[in-house]
């Protein structure tokens, strides 16, 4: 089969089939039409394995019996296999978020709340640190501790970050804002590409030369990231002690000041 070997392996974990699955949906694709015998000459897949293969092709969706003798299989459409396992992503997606949904409802959950609870509660308040990785995780952190604010909110970052999360952050604001939370913000770039945001987003930036990337909640957290850009191996560092995050925050306001 004139297929090249980097096709094959590209194919074959875009559509998460094995070796010989993916040699024989190609082998079928570019037939049309054909008998085991047929598909084994032309994959190079052993004839003895083609059977085998052909009916798990064809439980997954990727390949049909066509009717009639002697018996020969067609290859499904690679843009009808994209759409089914879209829709299949999406359908197992949704199912595992409402199942996520009900944990919270139930006993278990309520005891792991507990055991936390009752586990952090002999640590001192001051003492309790973490570094985070993992930009999903850190975000989720973040997350957590922005919507637990009572008072202020300080976000000392970059333009290019604040533009790409332009959206999500005005949502973020709009919400601090319902609650009375105070929000300060100051961005590294250019001072004039800063201004526009800060018009569009409807609120006070700053505009600082110190390149840095931090959040403070409530003088209480501090969250700041390890990375300059933002990357999927991000690395932060969570620290929940007044006496820093004070200190960070008269930081801010020197900085902001100068």
């Amino acid at each position: 089969m004139l297929v090249k070997n980097d096709l094959i392996g590209k194919i074959k974990d875009y559509f998460e089939l094995n070796i010989y699955e993916t040699k024989v949906w190609l082998a079928l694709l570019g037939k049309g039409s054909a008998s085991a015998g047929e598909i084994a000459s032309i994959s190079g897949v052993p004839r003895s394995r083609t059977y085998d293969v052909l009916e798990s092709l064809e439980k997954k969706g990727f390949a049909m019996v066509k009717i009639g003798k002697p018996v020969k299989y067609l290859g499904v459409k690679p843009r009808v296999i994209l759409e089914k396992l879209k829709n299949n992503v999406r359908t197992e997606a949704e199912e595992k978020f409402q199942t996520l949904l009900k944990i919270k409802e139930t006993t278990e959950f309520t005891q792991l709340e507990e055991l936390y609870t009752v586990g952090i509660s002999p640590v001192k308040r001051e003492d309790l640190s973490a570094s985070i990785k993992g930009r999903s995780t850190i975000s989720n952190h973040l997350k957590e501790i922005i919507d637990s604010a009572k008072s202020e909110v300080i976000i000392f970052t970059n333009f290019k970050e604040m533009k790409l999360k332009e959206k999500l952050f005005i949502e973020t604001f709009e919400t601090l804002k319902k609650k009375g939370v105070k929000v300060k913000v100051a961005l590294s770039g250019n001072a004039e590409e800063i201004k526009k945001l800060s018009q569009s987003m409807k609120i006070k930036i700053d505009p600082i030369e110190i390149d840095s990337k931090f959040f403070i909640v409530d003088r209480r957290e501090v969250l700041f990231y390890l990375n300059k850009e933002s990357e999927k191996d991000d690395q932060a560092i969570w620290l929940n002690s007044d006496f820093f995050a004070t200190a960070f925050a008269n930081l801010f306001e020197i900085a902001v000041k100068e």
